[in-house]
């Protein structure tokens, strides 16, 4: 049986004990991975992630679109913040989009062995279970934190979504898996209460984003299964 690992900070991802060949979920509940699922849920050609501002930037004077913030603040150049409603059909559909974010890219861009990239979140949580055990491969989920510290989010949702694939058949390698289970059986009843305990959740509120709060824990809202490739994000699920 195909067993699953949890990194709860990227900089575990050096440490795993899973051998290759594996899937990789990339897990950024507040706010990248939500937000990529919700671009291609309205449809973007590509997502193009990147690690630096300095790298978006020449991507900007190239003529691409820039989704770009630090410290949850979208940067003076980019087009997009780092919400999920700043992604909508109108401006979205068929474009190719840079991305870079705090903790979320350059997560996404550790990720250089090989490996079946799939950007995970609540809401494509079957969509990316599904897809996951499709690949029948071991699976190693690295949450993207908070500069590679743990947090809460990440963690919960990391719960959820091994409880997905162990109803699928698959087994547990590590600890932290069964401690991201049991964190997510506290939290599962109502999740966005249990994450006003997050400190991810103050810095949003001090931005004034609460209101992405009940989307970006609302489960299933769409199917799309967005992938990075080693160079970008394209969706391995169609959502016509």
């Amino acid at each position: 049986m195909n067993s699953i690992e949890i990194c709860f900070t990227p900089a575990l991802y050096g440490h795993i004990l899973t051998e290759p060949p594996f899937t990789v979920a990339i897990v950024d509940i507040l706010r990248a991975t939500t937000s990529i699922c919700a671009a291609f849920d309205n449809q973007v050609k590509e997502i193009i992630p990147v690690a630096t501002t300095e790298e978006a930037l020449e991507y900007k004077n190239k003529g691409y679109l820039i989704a770009a913030e630090r410290n949850g603040i979208k940067l003076d150049f980019a087009d997009f913040g780092n919400s999920p409603d700043n992604f909508t059909k109108d401006h979205v559909r068929g474009r190719s989009i840079v991305y870079s974010t705090t903790n979320g890219t350059q997560t996404i861009k550790r990720i250089t062995n090989g490996s079946p990239v799939v950007i995970a979140s609540f809401i494509n949580l079957k969509a990316a279970a599904n897809y996951i055990a499709s690949k029948n491969q071991n699976l190693v989920i690295v949450c993207a934190g908070w500069k590679n510290k743990f947090n809460l989010e990440d963690s919960v949702f990391a719960g959820a979504l091994t409880a997905e694939l162990l109803e699928m058949g698959m087994t547990m390698n590590c600890d932290s898996a069964q401690a991201a289970v049991d964190l997510w059986s506290i939290a599962r009843h109502d999740p966005v209460a249990y994450i006003q305990k997050a400190m991810h959740r103050e810095r949003l509120k001090k931005l004034n984003l609460d209101s992405i709060l009940g989307y970006c824990f609302t489960p299933d809202q769409t199917s799309v299964v967005p992938v990075f490739d080693g160079h970008r994000i394209i969706n391995a699920v169609s959502n016509e």
